[in-house]
């Protein structure tokens, strides 16, 4: 089943076509990739899926747990997010100076019924819905052993915690659909061999689907089902990981035409 479908959707600013026609599909419990040269149109196709843009053309549909099939295109983002789509970018945006326990809880509250007055009032229904949100956040952690770290500033963890508590904090709103924008950015490969191993178990373990951008070749290559790779705002190739190593039109957007070809 589809979770998420473009129907040749682009994205033109002015005379510039930053993403031409792109046509892709994310099937359920899927992690697939978006690659291609820095400039590409990567980012920008994330902006179009999560009501950052909308595209000059072309539509964004997305399937919900209920099955109910939904065009967001050119939907506010807060919009989008309570379907059950979340997003991470490629900065990390932590309250640094919130605790791990804090920073999810944010994201948390995001997403619940109770109005203004009633949380001031601390009336039963906010009472009930805060106390099913602190024990969320808690099994949460528990399950990516960020529990202990809870009372730590966030920006006290080392830079991988750091990116593993942004895609927590991102999942605190039980999304059916996780885009993330380049996570293993500015990781040592330590760091993005972990990751790799996390981002399967958040996969498996919630059920997740996962659309992702990302550069770091080996990553995409170990973790991704099926790749999607742009060029110019162009897709010039789509498969499993082998095919597209093996593209010959990937490896030239990557590295160029030989002087002597």
């Amino acid at each position: 089943m589809n979770v998420l479908k473009t129907n040749s959707i682009t994205m033109q600013f002015g005379g510039v076509i930053a993403v031409n026609e792109l046509a892709i599909d994310v099937n359920e419990h899927e992690i697939v990739a978006l690659i291609g040269p820095n400039g590409a149109g990567k980012t920008t196709a994330f902006n179009m899926i999560t009501g950052v843009y909308k595209p000059t053309s072309g539509t964004v549909q997305y399937t919900d747990v209920q099955g109910n099939q939904i065009d967001i295109t050119g939907k506010k983002p807060s919009d989008i997010a309570k379907l059950g789509i979340a997003r991470t970018f490629q900065n990390i945006r932590l309250f640094k100076e919130l605790s791990v326990y804090e920073n999810v809880m944010i994201a948390k509250h995001l997403h619940l019924k109770a109005n203004f007055l009633a949380a001031t009032l601390h009336l039963p229904g906010y009472n009930k819905e805060q106390a099913e949100a602190e024990a969320s956040v808690e099994k949460l952690l528990k399950s990516v052993n960020l529990w202990e770290l809870r009372n730590e500033k966030a920006s006290a963890l080392p830079y991988g915690q750091q990116r593993h508590l942004e895609i927590v904090r991102a999942m605190a709103t039980e999304p059916r659909l996780l885009l993330l924008d380049e996570p293993a950015a500015g990781m040592n490969p330590k760091e993005t061999e972990e990751l790799t191993a996390f981002i399967r178990q958040i996969r498996d373990q919630y059920n997740l689907t996962i659309f992702l951008i990302e550069h770091h070749m080996d990553l995409v290559m170990e973790i991704s089902d099926r790749i999607y790779v742009l060029d110019f705002g162009m897709t010039i190739a789509q498969g499993d990981p082998q095919s597209i190593q093996n593209n010959q039109r990937v490896i030239t957007a990557y590295l160029g035409e030989d002087e002597d070809a």
